[in-house]
């Protein structure tokens, strides 16, 4: 049964603690493992990747069937349920919406002394997907790492998912992928194909950045590769912490706390409530959905392991809560949600009001499903069209402009005792030089 904690009595049992250690355990055996699998990939190629691709999803692929073809795609559509086709249409249509409002412009300032300065902001050349495959097959996670891209402007979006021992891609992710027009899909999956993008292969591109969800050796593949390319996060199990007033309504609670739990034996769902009522309501009625889920034993050991209901005084101290634990997803089941979006400092994504379910951030609303995780979300914000750009800064000085400030700059640059960047400076005004 999922714990009660009384924060009224100044005691918080260790519950933060134990939030914390999900993100700090060791992965020793598992990090060495992945590098050696990145290192055989990157001297090796495809014949590395086609090795652990037998090994790991027991398909034996050659590199010209790695890549998914335009009949795969085809035949894909008659397996998925045309009612699902139009709800992934639909949902990738409120996710481009959404991004649309995210595009920044490049911009110049000048001024009448002949000085420009600027940002060119420019999409990324190539992103690389990560799409997990088998009973984690996710087409909401095709749309929402893949559609930011597209809007973006990048020019070429590659996924990369492991196969069945049939050597096929689950059709929902294919049917997501060709309808958020992604360019390339390739059948590897795991450690290994976070380093084919990485690195390239002869088969797979090399990409500029790596997005998307996986399991812990993918998640230590992205943290060996990165600085050879950029990702997006590393990361954590997932995580949803509701606060909930007298108004609240403890079986919709229940079932967004269970929403979680499904996911993973190490994902968190917290209630913080101002209410011993609504804490008590949603402790037995947890008990009483949990029997009904398919997910039983996994939902279970969440709650039972990382699941918390905290009693608080007030709002105030609620929020508190909030900001200190950071949650991926946070919803504010209480009567004026609005008036206390002001005070939350640190949270992924903030579900405001008792029909604003977590599901809607997952599946359809629009804002990103990929968010930060094991309280990132101090200094993390979701993925975002940002995270597909990169910015050049632009610089122009007329001789006039430079000039003027010359004796600055080489003031400065000698104070560091960087003589070579003053004398760039000095030069350019020495014996009538560049009149």
């Amino acid at each position: 049964m999922i714990k009660l904690i009384d924060l009224r009595c100044g005691k918080d049992s260790g519950i933060f603690e134990s939030l914390a250690s999900r993100s700090q355990l060791e992965h020793k055996d598992v990090l060495d493992r992945v590098e050696e699998i990145v290192g055989n990939v990157r001297r090796n190629g495809d014949k590395a990747v086609l090795e652990y691709t037998a090994m790991f999803d027991k398909a034996r692929l050659t590199s010209d069937k790695l890549r998914v073809t335009e009949e795969e795609i085809k035949e894909a559509y008659t397996k998925v349920d045309p009612k699902l086709v139009e709800v992934i249409k639909k949902s990738r249509d409120n996710i481009r919406d959404f991004h649309e409002k995210q595009k920044e412009k490049s911009w110049f300032s000048t001024d009448t002394e002949g000085v420009i300065v600027g940002q060119l902001s420019r999409p990324l050349e190539v992103v690389g997907v990560y799409v997990p495959g088998g009973t984690a097959a996710y087409p909401s996670s095709v749309l929402m790492c893949t559609m930011p891209a597209k809007v973006a402007g990048v020019s070429k979006v590659v996924i990369t998912t492991p196969p069945g021992k049939d050597e096929k891609i689950n059709p929902a992710i294919l049917v997501a992928a060709n309808e958020a027009g992604v360019d390339e899909i390739y059948k590897v999956g795991g450690a290994q194909a976070i380093a084919a993008l990485a690195f390239g292969t002869e088969t797979i591109p090399k990409a500029d950045k790596i997005v998307g969800p996986g399991n812990i050796y993918v998640a230590m593949a992205k943290r060996t590769v990165y600085g050879y390319c950029d990702i997006d996060m590393i990361a954590g199990p997932s995580e949803i912490m509701v606060v909930a007033d007298e108004t609240a309504n403890p079986v919709f609670v229940a079932a967004d706390l269970l929403s979680q739990a499904e996911h993973d034996a190490l994902a968190s769902s917290i209630l913080v409530t101002t209410s011993e009522n609504v804490a008590k309501e949603v402790q037995r009625e947890l008990e009483v959905q949990l029997e009904a889920l398919e997910r039983k034993a996994m939902a279970r050991k969440s709650i039972d392991d990382y699941g918390a209901i905290i009693i608080v005084e007030n709002l105030k101290d609620a929020v508190a809560v909030v900001n200190r634990i950071a949650p991926e997803h946070l919803e504010l089941c209480i009567e004026d949600p609005f008036s206390a979006l002001g005070s939350i400092k640190n949270a992924g994504a903030i579900f405001l009001g008792n029909y604003s379910t977590e599901s809607l951030g997952d599946y359809f609303a629009g804002p990103n499903h990929v968010l930060p995780t094991s309280s990132t979300a101090r200094f993390f914000s979701p993925l975002n069209l940002s995270d597909f750009m990169k910015k050049s800064s632009i610089i122009s000085y007329s001789r006039d402009a430079l000039s003027k400030v010359k004796d600055d700059v080489i003031l400065f640059a000698e104070s560091e005792g960087l003589g070579a960047h003053a004398n760039a400076i000095r030069v350019r005004f020495q014996d009538n030089q560049g009149k």
